[in-house]
């Protein structure tokens, strides 16, 4: 049978596509982050299917359950908002359900940080997208000064509650870039706060800050899209380069290439 992952709306209802309407109407049953908040989405679309909750601290345990239910029937997983596994569950089932021989069809559709980084105005030419930055001060300071030394755009996810604490992390370390925060995008007042880390406090301090944002961070170049002739055919070419240029270790490098 067939596992589909199905992007929806990250504000906007009108964001979801045709293709995923046709196929959460046609599947057996869908596998949600939560239950509670995916219902209004599906009573929106008046969808009507068993609906089985998906959450990472019981990713273990709920997959084995849903595989089991996948050997004849087909479901969708749907996250709260955007592209599951994507800074949200759903990877732990997909791997396992791909080991079991089990069909996997991912569809195209929303999610937050590729209007975020293109609306930036920071160079989205090559760029990591890392997620939620690590909690704790210290974790956090490290992640950013392994970071600091490469050239790409950073792509971070933030809450609002951190977010201001994160930027001004960001701008003890890495000092004079440019950034982006984009904030309740698709959703009535969409707004993209744009400035330097150097001058964070004065841009920052008439804002509010609601919702998740997407931080968009130049990368350690001198602001116009780094030029290079590098050629990078296999993974110790990768290895050998940022060892020597970045002083980065191979296994920090591995968990990089891992990350969304």
């Amino acid at each position: 049978m067939t596992l589909y992952i199905v992007p929806v709306p990250i504000g906007n209802l009108g964001d979801i596509t045709l293709r995923a309407v046709e196929v959460l109407k046609s599947v057996d049953f869908i596998v949600a982050e939560d239950t509670r908040y995916s219902l209004k989405l599906l009573n929106h679309l008046a969808i009507q299917k068993p609906l089985y909750s998906y959450y990472k601290p019981k990713e273990q345990e709920k997959a084995e359950k849903i595989l089991s239910m996948l050997a004849t029937k087909n479901a969708a997983i749907i996250t709260d908002c955007g592209t599951p596994l994507v800074s949200d569950p759903g990877f732990v089932l997909v791997k396992k359900a791909i080991a079991a021989g089990i069909q996997v069809i991912s569809l195209p559709g929303p999610t937050a940080f590729v209007p975020a980084l293109v609306g930036s105005g920071i160079d989205p030419t090559r760029f990591l997208f890392l997620g939620f930055p690590p909690r704790k001060k210290n974790e956090l300071e490290k992640s950013l000064k392994e970071l600091s030394g490469l050239p790409y755009t950073l792509v971070f996810y933030e809450s609002p509650r951190r977010c201001f604490d994160f930027l001004r992390a960001a701008a003890d370390v890495l000092g004079d870039r440019d950034f982006s925060i984009a904030k309740e995008l698709s959703k009535k007042h969409e707004t993209f706060i744009r400035g330097n880390l150097k001058d964070l406090e004065s841009r920052l301090e008439k804002e509010t800050i609601l919702g998740e944002v997407v931080v968009v961070i130049a990368g350690n170049y001198d602001g116009s899209p780094p030029e290079t002739e590098l050629q990078l055919n296999s993974r110790e070419d990768i290895f050998a380069y940022f060892k020597e240029k970045h002083n980065i270790s191979r296994n920090h490098i591995k968990q990089i290439l891992m990350k969304k």
